[in-house]
């Protein structure tokens, strides 16, 4: 009889989480080669990204929901070490991009999603990473970097970005989705097609309301609610690059003391975990990607991890 009654609160506690409606989300990403090896700080060293959604009231006849995005955003690239002091001894620039970014997404009834954003900010000394570098470093007892007199130049970053995301084929456990990002501005400019593949642990949501895409806000307006979700992913992409300012410097000036030419064509992969506890949304992935720019020094690829933390609320 315990066991029955058990069972019954077990049930009913899983029945009311998955009618539950948060349409308010906050979250924290963070990109760092730490979280692949304590030993490991090169190259795309760290990403920190502080983001805030919220559910638009507007739905439409094919408009299933729409979200507006505002997040801040930091990226850090070093040479293969943080310490190396001789300019001749950088295989590739010292740089960082601080900016604002307000994004607009769309989830369709359909299974689809177009997602577009404007970012505002800065590259060089004005976005800060070496005072960031240098935290961190205080952080884990490291050496503090002494590269950073040679990094590229401040310059104003404007960037535009679209992604379109298509569901090809589903079940319940098992989907892939075809999706394709443009990127254009004075900071990167390059174009993407790729997979995110997903198996899930449990029953998979539609991609169209799952912490895969950030999708998953609903009011009563939406005809979803938040359901638990568990899965691993897999997303490969194929890039085409045809401008990257943290590599060759920003067009918008010629004071860049060391700079390099680009890669045109990049491999990335991701492979990960996501999973929901409640009202958080939790996140772990390795990323792969092959060599980005033209120095005989940098390896053919390298690695680093992402943490992601989501808080959801009304």
């Amino acid at each position: 009889m315990k066991q029955k009654i058990f069972f019954f609160i077990l049930l009913s506690s899983i029945s009311l989480f998955s009618q539950r409606k948060y349409a308010k989300e906050f979250s924290f990403l963070n990109d760092n080669d730490l979280y692949i090896s304590p030993n490991q700080d090169r190259y795309y060293t760290n990403g920190m990204f502080f983001s805030y959604r919220y559910l638009s009231n507007n739905t439409t006849e094919k408009l299933e929901k729409k979200i507006f995005e505002i997040q801040i955003g930091h990226h850090m690239y070093t040479p293969f070490k943080a310490t190396v002091e001789q300019s001749s001894d950088h295989d590739r620039p010292f740089a960082g991009y601080l900016f604002g970014r307000f994004g607009m997404q769309n989830f369709y009834k359909n299974n689809t999603i177009l997602k577009s954003s404007i970012e505002i900010g800065v590259i060089g000394p004005a976005a800060m990473s070496k005072e960031l570098q240098d935290f961190i470093h205080d952080i884990y007892g490291y050496k503090k970097a002494i590269g950073w007199k040679h990094e590229i130049a401040s310059a104003l970053g404007l960037n535009l970005n679209l992604e379109y995301i298509k569901n090809l084929a589903n079940d319940n456990h098992f989907d892939i989705n075809w999706t394709n990002n443009v990127r254009a501005g004075t900071v990167y400019t390059d174009f993407s097609t790729g997979f995110y593949g997903r198996i899930g642990i449990n029953p998979l949501q539609k991609i169209i309301n799952s912490i895969a895409f950030n999708g998953n806000l609903n009011n009563k307006n939406t005809s979803f609610s938040n359901k638990p979700e568990a899965f691993i992913y897999l997303k490969p992409m194929i890039s085409y690059v045809l401008y990257d300012a943290t590599i060759q410097g920003s067009f918008l000036n010629n004071n860049s003391p060391i700079t390099f030419g680009i890669k045109p064509f990049k491999f990335t992969a991701e492979v990960g975990i996501r999973a929901t506890f409640n009202r958080f949304n939790l996140g772990y992935a390795i990323n792969y990607h092959t060599k980005k720019l033209n120095s005989y020094r940098v390896p053919k690829e390298n690695f680093y991890g992402t943490l992601q933390f989501n808080y959801q609320f009304n």
